[in-house]
């Protein structure tokens, strides 16, 4: 996917940083970007807002159509990738062309470049942030990721086949838009449809990113670590529209800078710390409670052989480029305050309180929003103090007041 200059995965599970600065990041196509470029973007960013607000079904059409227009361009570059093979263009698809160093080898440089190029493959996690919005997700989940891998690798990597085929890696580099530079090589007069291809998979990058980004932020403000604003309904399309509001404006606050090259680095180190961490704590937890339910589980063995690769990545990749892996560490950090202050702190004061219920009430009332009521399955009813403990808001509103807010829809 990088090589279409497009990364269009909504990265994010960390804190408020990293899911707005991976929604930014599939917003733009170059390094540099003029005025009317940023406009653009701007509109696209509301338009999908808009769309993600008014409709999940919609949502969900826009993504279906883009996403199978991305694979239809996809096919055809495979397809003239292979009709170049059958005319013998291959010359650096042969293994002393295809595996001549043109630096001196670097095991940092190989650690970053797994790490840039693993990107590309980040969407198999995705689909666990909409996991209350799939039809039985015990058994659609495991299934859909074990089609997508399968199919995403095989695509991108022949993909990948194709353009050097009719292109040396040096124009492979050089290139800000591969597969553009590929169709204007091959394509001669239909050469436009691989900039149009480009653009549908960036907006359809965009919607998902808005999609999943905004769950994450609606499952934080319902456990208490975000305002419960965030938490809020449509009270007709159930769409989370105040958690959809709260990621396009903070994209939108990101628009200011292009440099996403760099956010490739910084994005793509935190998740494969939080990757590892998260996939650690399923190995401590099937050792200490062993007997929890586990509707979906797996042989230990994959997540051991994954955390050996990923302490390679992250290890390497840090002693390569410090600057850019410390900075995204950074940016990972700037949750810590936040959660102190919006979580660990329990006693604040009232004008705080007072504050935030005014904030969550004229939201509520202009976004025509209310708190959805938890369902109560069988089994569930007797939540622990923990649990109860850590879904506590991040603030304490009086009792009288949090009752109407939440029991009645405003107008």
């Amino acid at each position: 996917e990088l090589s279409w200059k497009c990364p269009a995965k909504a990265l994010g599970t960390h804190g408020f940083s990293v899911p707005l600065l991976l929604c930014w990041f599939v917003l733009g196509e170059e390094n540099t970007s003029s005025p009317s470029e940023g406009v653009l973007r701007f509109l696209k960013l509301l338009l999908l807002t808009w769309v993600n607000c008014s409709s999940v079904r919609w949502a969900t059409r826009v993504q279906d159509v883009f996403t199978a227009g991305k694979l239809l361009a996809l096919a055809l570059i495979i397809i003239m990738g292979v009709v170049q093979i059958c005319k013998g263009e291959y010359f650096w698809l042969e293994p002393k062309n295809a595996f001549e160093n043109f630096q001196e080898p670097d095991i940092g440089l190989i650690a970053l470049a797994f790490l840039q190029g693993s990107f590309a493959y980040g969407g198999w996690n995705f689909l666990n942030y909409v996991t209350e919005e799939l039809v039985d997700p015990y058994k659609n989940l495991p299934r859909a990721i074990f089609i997508s891998i399968p199919l995403v690798t095989f695509v991108y990597v022949f993909a990948n086949v194709a353009y050097v085929t009719a292109m040396s890696p040096q124009e492979l580099l050089a290139s800000n838009a591969v597969a553009v530079t590929f169709g204007e090589k091959l394509l001669g007069v239909m050469a436009w449809i691989m900039p149009i291809s480009v653009a549908l998979s960036t907006f359809g990058g965009v919607n998902g990113s808005l999609f999943t980004s905004s769950r994450l932020f609606f499952a934080g403000a319902r456990e208490g670590h975000l305002p419960r604003v965030l938490a809020m309904i449509h009270v007709r399309r159930c769409t989370p529209i105040p958690a959809l509001l709260f990621t396009c404006i903070s994209t939108l606050l990101m628009l200011v800078t292009s440099d996403m090259y760099t956010l490739i680095n910084y994005v793509g180190f935190i998740n494969y710390l939080f990757y590892g961490v998260t996939i650690a704590g399923q190995i401590v937890l099937r050792w200490k409670k062993p007997d929890i339910p586990r509707p979906i589980k797996i042989n230990l063995l994959f997540p051991i052989i994954y955390l050996l690769f990923w302490a390679f990545l992250l290890v390497f990749s840090l002693w390569s480029e410090p600057v850019v892996c410390g900075t995204g560490l950074a940016i990972m950090l700037t949750g810590v305050p936040v959660y102190f202050l919006g979580v660990y702190w329990q006693h604040k004061p009232k004008c705080f309180n007072d504050f935030i219920e005014l904030l969550t009430l004229v939201s509520q009332k202009m976004c025509v929003v209310v708190y959805p009521e938890a369902e109560r399955h069988s089994g569930t009813e007797g939540t622990s103090d923990d649990m109860e403990e850590q879904q506590q808001p991040i603030y304490q509103p009086t009792a009288t007041k949090d009752k109407d807010l939440v029991g009645q829809p405003q107008p």
